[in-house]
């Protein structure tokens, strides 16, 4: 086993500055954090996490190299993307003043379910995650890897996942973070559905511009 730790050390740090990263998973954590309870927020933290488990199943199947070189399946898998985080920043942009006081002692708006879901989608659909491992699991993880160290390096980084945005929901949920948010919460909802919109709206650019797969190598070239 020891013969795969600098491998092992290399994902550590390629996830580490993948996961700090603004993009949809941090953007809708810090809605849920600030504008949902802080049961909520580590439920959208732990699906996020869970989420991770997605891409690194289909990396392990193989189906990430058929997604890699396929224009129309990445492009089908954009467009989906794409629009639920067009449905999310609407939903964002619709919150009206006084909508968003969220107190300790209050029932959640939002349910344990649909919480953690939420962060699971975000993920799951995010295309950039997508990108992300299949260039892992092509370039940087060896095919002489075993499968079984190559799932621990899948489980490391869901763990890794989830437990960063917990921090994030722990932190954004302290009471005197909440306090400062208060009076201005339904604002920050709508900067956050502006900022899922332009995100969509560069996935839906990018179906269209695009004419090849990303990342594809070219012919007679090595990966």
């Amino acid at each position: 086993m020891v013969q795969y730790w600098p491998e092992f050390l290399t994902i550590v740090v390629a996830h580490l500055l993948a996961v700090v990263s603004p993009g949809p998973d941090f953007a809708v954590m810090l809605r849920q954090a600030l504008c949902q309870s802080r049961r909520n927020a580590l439920l959208s933290a732990a699906g996020v996490g869970a989420g991770i488990l997605v891409h690194v199943t289909y990396s392990l199947l193989g189906i990430g190299l058929l997604i890699k070189q396929s224009v129309m399946l990445f492009s089908v898998l954009k467009v989906v993307g794409a629009l639920y985080l067009a449905w999310i920043a609407l939903q964002c942009l619709r919150a009206r003043a006084g909508s968003i006081h969220v107190e300790t002692g209050n029932a959640p708006a939002q349910s344990a379910f649909a919480a953690l879901r939420l962060g699971f989608l975000t993920n799951a659909l995010n295309p950039k995650a997508t990108l992300f491992f299949v260039a892992l699991f092509s370039v940087v993880i060896s095919p002489g890897t075993p499968l079984v160290v190559q799932a621990g390096y899948g489980i490391y980084m869901a763990v890794a996942t989830g437990v960063w945005f917990a921090l994030v929901a722990v932190f954004f949920t302290l009471p005197r973070v909440r306090q400062a948010f208060n009076r201005f919460g339904h604002w920050l909802d709508r900067i956050m559905g502006g900022v899922l919109l332009v995100l969509a709206a560069q996935l839906l650019l990018s179906t269209v511009s695009e004419s090849e797969p990303l990342s594809a190598p070219s012919p007679g070239t090595d990966r």
